[in-house]
């Protein structure tokens, strides 16, 4: 997965479901690890987010320059815990949940998908076999997506008469556009790495595993400038939140901030001296 210097992260007594793994060229790696087929339960989600969270608190110049998430070399996530939404036991086994706990385990994925999109750095969805549903919305919270030519992804939940909860009536359709979107959500069908290459869906596929070459992707990001690249982000993101007027707004607001860091005089003093394209961030 990592290379052999790679240093893992202090792990809890119990299995971790996300392992963690920082990389000394700045990548931070998380692994799903939820056996057998990387079920989205709510433990997992509650992992992700702590992992996350405590990921964008640290200060910037100590935070993850870039971070790959994947499932590991067979699949990356087939969906939610689709357990957690029935009863479980007593006089109806199969009596779907209340209202009540439907909701918690919706914000479980809202609150561990949105702290993965809001990380200020790329991050790298590596997809081997299967994304569906849950698993297909924690690739799209990630800035990219690298798929294995087996990948398959897919937004199911029509199937079982629900719609999507984690991101896919939304992060979908400003991916890929709303007629596709709601192509994807309307019949739950499976799309193969190549089609959903060619809706834009995902930015690459390779052959074999897919983390070696999201892992090189990301590492291209950790060289560069870690406060052009998280002011960047954030403006890309916030302009897509409201009107063209309002991201142009914000677009001047982060390009004026962009100055005031180490990255802007390192560059700029480098193009001066040396010309474009030579500049070595620290």
């Amino acid at each position: 997965m990592a290379d052999d210097d790679a240093r893992s992260s202090d792990e809890p007594a119990e299995h971790p479901l996300v392992r963690h793994v920082s990389r000394p060229d700045g990548v931070e790696v998380l692994t799903l690890d939820h056996p057998r087929v990387n079920a989205l339960c709510g433990d997992l989600l509650d992992q992700l987010e702590t992992l996350v969270t405590e990921m964008a608190r640290r200060p910037l110049s100590e935070g993850p320059r870039a971070v790959v998430i994947t499932g590991g070399p067979k699949l990356f996530a087939a969906g939610a815990d689709i357990t957690e939404f029935a009863e479980r036991g007593g006089a109806a086994p199969f009596a779907l949940s209340d209202a009540d706990a439907v909701a918690r385990l919706g914000r479980a994925f809202l609150d561990a998908l949105n702290a993965v999109a809001a990380l200020p750095c790329p991050t790298i969805a590596a997809v081997n076999g299967v994304a569906l549903g849950g698993g297909c919305e924690l690739a799209l919270a990630c800035d990219f997506r690298v798929a294995s030519t087996g990948a398959r992804f897919a937004q199911p939940e029509i199937l079982l008469g629900i719609i999507p909860g984690g991101g896919g009536t939304q992060r979908l359709a400003r991916l890929v556009g709303p007629s596709r979107a709601k192509d994807l959500v309307f019949t739950g069908r499976m799309l193969d790495a190549a089609e959903a290459l060619e809706m834009g869906l995902v930015d690459q596929v390779v052959e074999g595993d897919a983390e070696p070459a999201a892992i090189e992707r990301a590492a291209s990001f950790a060289a560069g400038p870690r406060h052009a690249l998280a002011i960047a982000k954030r403006a890309i993101d916030e302009g897509l939140e409201g009107s063209l007027a309002d991201g142009l707004r914000r677009e001047q607001e982060h390009f004026v901030a962009s100055f005031d860091t180490d990255d802007a005089h390192i560059g700029v003093a480098s193009f001066l001296e040396h010309g474009p394209g030579r500049a070595r961030f620290s």
